[in-house]
């Protein structure tokens, strides 16, 4: 059976299925013949295979282990020039748990997701060498230690030159992940879509957690501030002035009722000339979305953005020079229906189509 289901990835993709040694998560078998789950493809224009999802109409969405849109999952991030990353810690929220399942749920989610972008013209996996790297082995009792483990798996991916898309787990990992971007390319410019800014400095006595990470970066000096955005922020605060500090940082603030009933695209072409040429990160909470669409998250506020307006925003962001990305504070626990996930999951996917060096045809 696993012979028929390579072959038939062969001939919808023009290229052979063979193994390559990709290494599964442990406590999965590699699926003889398939790459993990997807299938190679290769371009006219060049010798080199890349890894493609295979086609739902040769190999049934129920067939393979669960990785992000059934990508082959490999153990190693050489030879890569993207990869979705779970990191599934949610020890750092201060309301509903959950989000270390997130990671999980998105990759079932994304089943549904295919290979093409008409409405950008985007065609990543012509462009790009992909896989799913896994989960990183966060430490799901101390806070400090996670973010440690975290830190050092984004320094390799980021050293293979192989731009990580992450599948959160909540917002304190952006953190540790920025303090391996920020070792490479230096501060970066950030698009953070949120409902909070989780620029706190403490809750509990603690300076770490999920309502802080961005005061921890700049903290660091892990952040371009003068080019630094947060989109869609909104909620009732226990201050009036509850965005003085990233004003004062140079922060640019958008807040939720200045996007109300009207396209961000606008908003996005001010962005785009505020980050230049230089490297960005996209940080996406998904509670930034109304939870209308997006009810499974741990801090949910009302009147949020669209899911059409997070399009924009992300699509703005094409022809940047983005160096990662990441889809935070997706709790399963709270999406019975796993319309969150499914959100998730498209977001993610426009993220790898905006991506440097995806073809746009």
């Amino acid at each position: 059976m696993l012979r028929l289901l390579a072959s038939s990835c062969a001939r919808s993709l023009g290229a052979g299925g063979g193994a390559r040694g990709l290494l599964p998560p442990q406590g999965t078998r590699p699926a003889v013949g398939l790459r993990g789950l997807g299938c190679s493809l290769s371009r006219q224009a060049s010798d080199a295979p890349r890894n493609q999802p295979p086609s739902p109409e040769l190999v049934a969405r129920s067939v393979g282990i669960c990785s992000m849109m059934r990508l082959p999952v490999q153990a190693s991030p050489e030879g890569l020039d993207a990869a979705f990353v779970g990191v599934p810690l949610d020890i750092g929220t201060s309301n509903r748990p959950g989000a270390r399942f997130g990671p999980r749920r998105i990759r079932e989610e994304s089943v549904l997701l295919r290979t093409a972008n008409p409405s950008t013209g985007a065609l990543p996996f012509q462009s790009l060498m992909v896989a799913d790297l896994g989960d990183v082995n966060v430490n799901l009792y101390n806070l400090q230690d996670s973010c440690r483990l975290i830190r050092e798996a984004y320094q390799k991916i980021v050293a293979a030159s192989c731009i990580p898309l992450t599948l959160g787990g909540d917002h304190t990992i952006t953190y540790p992940i920025l303090q391996a971007m920020a070792e490479k390319h230096g501060p970066v410019g950030l698009v953070h879509v949120d409902a909070h800014t989780d620029t706190a400095d403490q809750a509990l006595g603690e300076k770490l957690y999920h309502g802080t990470p961005f005061r921890r970066c700049v903290d660091e000096g892990l952040l371009d501030c003068k080019r630094v955005v947060q989109i869609g922020i909104r909620g009732s605060s226990t201050t009036l002035d509850t965005y003085r500090y990233s004003r004062s940082q140079g922060f640019r603030v958008v807040l939720a009722e200045d996007c109300w009933l009207k396209s961000l695209v606008p908003l996005m072409g001010e962005v785009r000339q505020q980050m230049g040429g230089k490297p960005i990160y996209i940080s996406f909470d998904i509670d930034g979305l109304d939870p209308a669409y997006a009810p499974g998250t741990g801090t949910p506020e009302i009147a949020g953005l669209m899911p059409s307006q997070a399009l924009e925003i992300i699509r703005g962001c094409q022809g940047l020079n983005v160096v990662g990305c990441d889809l935070v504070e997706v709790s399963p626990p709270y999406d019975p229906s796993g319309n969150t996930a499914l959100l998730a999951a498209n977001l993610l996917f426009e993220m790898l189509c905006a991506l440097p060096k995806v073809t746009v045809v």
